[in-house]
């Protein structure tokens, strides 16, 4: 199903693709719900896991960075085209693929003897989930014809995904104090095949034919592997990078403006919320990802605590973050989309400016206390920004609107580790307080680009 097909109904949709009987909605909707919980605890559960990564693999900080950027830039890359993927092949069959390909390289990761092999084995991972994301949700538009149905599945889905952020740090932390960091990826096994268990359950989806822009998906592959190599590299190595980012995503431009079917149509950027919605919503990515990326290091790098110490002081920040995105919604829809937006990152940023305060003096509680206002702000402010980028473009363009926010939010999250882990390279108190200065700028400037939204309910 092609990523418009997630987040809009079709209403010739022809006999094959009806929705499926109701005890097929179940275990479509599970499977689906497992599936995208693997996909977000990976991108949470890894940060309180490398201090242990680098002690055992004789690593610095750079090989750090690639660890967590091995698996996010080819997720934020191919999310671009994986919708029209799983549209070619059929949604459960690409969902199938995905699982399988992401459950062997889990073991691979737990099973890396170094460094090379770590990170290679993360970025199968990241391209494999690329693959699950929009084939899970699919699985939900299929198995639920009813749109007021669809939609309280769609909200279960995006719940597991919430439920994996909050318990990411917590679990990761757990499992490498308790056994080994190896054990963050040996724990997605038993899920990967309990995921593929639920899948033959589910009828198979049908093919269609959908066009797959692969000049544009290689280009913007190197541009963003490129430009994160800038980052995280530094002397000439990190110019020539730059270079070849730069002659790369200009060669993305012309590619994308000239093919019938491009995989970013660039008229969606002549629209202000379109524009609005991209930018705070990679602002707000680098300040809440940015933000446990640097914090996991101070906790166990200058606090001297133990992994699922780091976990634990994340629990406050992220326990929220479910019962606030609902309560954004429920204000979205009776004052639109500006008020929680501007709320959501005016909060945020007040929260990174009282983080400002946090040295190893401070009690740990208040830390962790200091870590809401983030959370607070972020997760009030994104789904109406999820919102108001869908509304601002036409049906037919809005999956592909929705995969341009998430891959560039995951892209923004990959260089906030790339450019935050430089600067902690020198000393992660000092990165600490420039990562929270960088990020508090980001979101003020999207804070003030958010007035232009319109005042209207949503």
């Amino acid at each position: 199903m092609s990523t418009t097909d997630l987040v809009t109904p079709r209403v010739d949709a022809p006999e094959s693709v009806r929705p499926r009987p109701q005890h097929r909605s179940g275990p479509a909707l599970a499977a689906a719900m497992l599936g995208f919980a693997l996909i977000t605890l990976d991108t949470s559960v890894v940060n309180v896991a490398l201090p242990a990564i680098g002690s055992d693999l004789r690593t610095g900080m750079t090989g750090l960075q690639w660890v967590v950027d091995a698996y996010t830039l080819p997720f934020a890359a191919l999310l671009l085209s994986s919708g029209a993927l799983a549209d070619r092949i059929g949604a459960s069959r690409a969902y199938a693929a995905g699982v399988v390909v992401f459950t062997l390289a889990s073991v691979a990761c737990g099973l890396a003897p170094g460094l090379p092999s770590l990170l290679a084995a993360r970025t199968v991972q990241g391209a494999a989930a690329a693959v699950m994301l929009p084939a899970s949700l699919a699985l939900v538009r299929e198995a639920y014809g009813d749109p007021v149905r669809r939609a309280r599945a769609v909200s279960l889905w995006a719940a597991g995904g919430t439920v994996a952020v909050a318990l990411g740090p917590v679990a990761g932390g757990a499992l490498t104090t308790a056994w080994s960091w190896r054990g963050i990826f040996f724990v997605n096994l038993p899920l990967g095949l309990l995921a593929l268990a639920l899948l033959t359950l589910v009828a198979r989806s049908p093919r269609r034919p959908a066009p797959l822009d692969l000049p544009g998906q290689l280009t913007a592959v190197v541009a963003l592997t490129a430009l994160t190599f800038a980052a995280i590299e530094h002397g000439p190595r990190a110019w020539w990078a730059l270079g070849a980012a730069v002659v790369f995503f200009a060669a993305f431009l012309v590619i994308e403006a000239r093919r019938r079917h491009p995989m970013v149509p660039l008229g969606l950027f002549r629209r202000t919320t379109v524009v609005v919605a991209v930018t705070a919503g990679a602002a707000n990515t680098v300040a809440f990802y940015g933000m446990v990326f640097v914090f996991s290091l101070f906790f166990q790098q200058v606090l001297d605590l133990s992994a699922l110490g780091a976990g634990l002081m994340f629990l406050p920040m992220t326990g929220l973050l479910a019962g606030v995105n609902v309560l954004s919604g429920k204000v979205a829809a009776r004052y639109g989309a500006r008020l929680p937006i501007v709320v959501g990152q005016v909060v945020a940023v007040a929260g990174l400016l009282g983080l400002l305060t946090v040295d190893a003096g401070t009690p740990r509680p208040v830390q962790a206390l200091l870590l809401v206002p983030l959370a607070l702000g972020c997760g009030f402010s994104l789904p109406p920004l999820i919102a108001a980028m869908l509304e601002a473009v036409p049906a037919e363009r809005a999956g592909t609107a929705a995969g341009l926010l998430n891959a560039i939010r995951q892209t923004a999250g990959a260089l906030a580790v790339a450019v935050f882990g430089s600067l902690a390279a020198d000393g992660v108190r000092t990165a600490l307080r420039d990562a929270l200065l960088i990020s508090a700028g980001l979101l003020a400037l999207t804070a003030l680009g958010s007035l232009r939204l319109p005042r209207h309910r949503a």
